[in-house]
């Protein structure tokens, strides 16, 4: 336990190290980050929730399908999700005229995922019926928003999956959502209205 702790604080430190507030009219706002996202997910039962922090930086949480693969075998079902995500190309995407609205962007992420037994659909990993497993590590991912609210997800990435009742093993992590966003979205950037003439 102590090690997944000291690992995670460890990913996050270049995240929050560079994540900064912008200021605006004396109140603290976020540059180009939604504050708050309620995404329901249609190709399976979920939702996932995002909560803008600092400027580029987000937490979000969810449950969602998930798929899970390491030496021990492969575990496929609804899974419990929290990122601490980093949106590293919201200023590229604004200088080509692309969208970043919905907090559409690419980020690097600290990840933890839960397999609960109870949510499982398929598994091939020996052991009792009733085990968990929980990754830990860093993923990849890309999310857009279109103007419509339709929004899809896509995250790859690799780190430890630590088994409770089940053996412990490294591998990586898929994980693919497509949704509705339910809340309000920006519409245009009131940053960029600012800084520009």
């Amino acid at each position: 336990m102590t090690y997944r702790i000291i690992l995670f604080a460890l990913c996050s430190l270049p995240i929050i190290s560079t994540a900064q507030w912008q200021e605006k009219g004396g109140t603290f706002d976020l540059a180009h980050l939604v504050r708050q996202q309620f995404k329901l997910n249609l190709l399976s039962p979920g939702f996932t929730y995002e909560l803008g922090l600092f400027k580029n930086v987000s937490a979000s949480g969810g449950l969602g399908l998930g798929y899970a693969t390491y030496e021990e075998g492969y575990a496929v079902g609804l899974t419990l999700h929290t990122r601490v995500r980093y949106y590293h190309n919201f200023n590229n995407r604004i200088d080509k005229n692309k969208n970043v609205s919905g907090n559409s962007g690419n980020y690097i992420a600290a990840a933890r995922s839960i397999f609960f037994s109870q949510m499982r659909l398929a598994t091939n990993i020996e052991g009792p019926d009733d085990f968990n497993l929980g990754f830990y590590g860093m993923v990849y991912g890309i999310q857009r928003t279109y103007e419509k609210g339709f929004n899809f997800n896509l995250e790859l990435g690799a780190g430890y999956y630590q088994g409770d009742g089940v053996p412990n093993g490294y591998g990586p992590l898929l994980n693919f959502t497509f949704g509705w966003v339910a809340t309000k979205r920006k519409k245009k950037d009131p940053y960029l209205d600012k800084i520009k003439p």
